[in-house]
């Protein structure tokens, strides 16, 4: 059986394509720029992840607003994906608090819609891009139960903390039933095989309540200012 290699593209097909990519930077930092400006004066701020697929009176959704809620009260803005389900959730519970709700917004094919709850909406079509934003203005990450994107964005901070790309921030775990399997396998396979180290295991809390999301914040906080420090902000230049 004979093989070939896909079809290459001719000079003139590259030239076009080399066009497209071009112009597409600019958008890339027009992204840039209007999240920088309009999230500049948005601090401290908590980032929210989970599933777009709870709806209203699932216990992880319900949760979720009392955590936004009380986190805005507390005087932290909420930063949410700006969609359905968790976010939704997070969003609605921050907006009756007293801190702004903030939705980071993105374009997809399926599950995204606006939802309603948002103080501050700004609009992605980049996921690279959207995930800076979420970690440059957050104080915290609170990560519910939820799929792949909520994997994505939980490797993605517990990467740049464990590399030293960003600075060290709380980052809490909701739910220990629902984390349990994965967190076992960190450390029966990853620790084992010694693709992290036993440290890494600390750089996440897990939690059940909001109360104890809140405490854990404030107690890592507890001797430090909840904004970034002079050295941490250069450090965020460079995510």
């Amino acid at each position: 059986m004979s093989r070939k290699l896909p079809h290459h593209p001719t000079r003139l097909d590259q030239k076009q394509r080399l066009s497209q990519e071009s112009w597409k930077v600019f958008q890339i930092m027009a992204e840039f720029v209007q999240g920088y400006e309009t999230l500049a004066s948005i601090e401290p701020a908590v980032s929210v992840f989970g599933s777009a697929r709870y709806e209203e009176g699932n216990p992880w959704y319900d949760l979720t607003v009392e955590i936004a809620e009380k986190l805005s009260d507390a005087g932290f803005a909420v930063i949410s994906g700006g969609g359905p389900g968790i976010m939704e959730a997070a969003n609605r519970g921050a907006q009756t608090g007293g801190a702004p709700s903030v939705g980071l917004n993105i374009a997809l094919p399926h599950e995204q819609q606006d939802n309603p709850y948002q103080d501050v909406s700004l609009h992605f079509q980049h996921f690279f891009a959207r995930k800076v934003m979420f970690v440059k203005h957050a104080s915290a990450y609170v990560i519910m139960p939820g799929g792949f994107g909520t994997l994505d964005e939980m490797a993605e901070i517990l990467t740049l903390v464990q590399t030293g790309k960003s600075r060290r921030i709380p980052i809490i775990l909701i739910g220990s039933s629902f984390w349990k399997g994965l967190i076992d396998w960190f450390r029966d396979q990853l620790l084992a095989e010694r693709t992290i180290s036993k440290s890494d295991l600390s750089l996440f809390t897990l939690c059940d309540t909001a109360d104890e999301t809140l405490d854990a914040i404030f107690d890592f906080y507890r001797n430090r200012g909840v904004t970034a420090t002079e050295e941490e902000q250069k450090k965020l230049l460079d995510l």
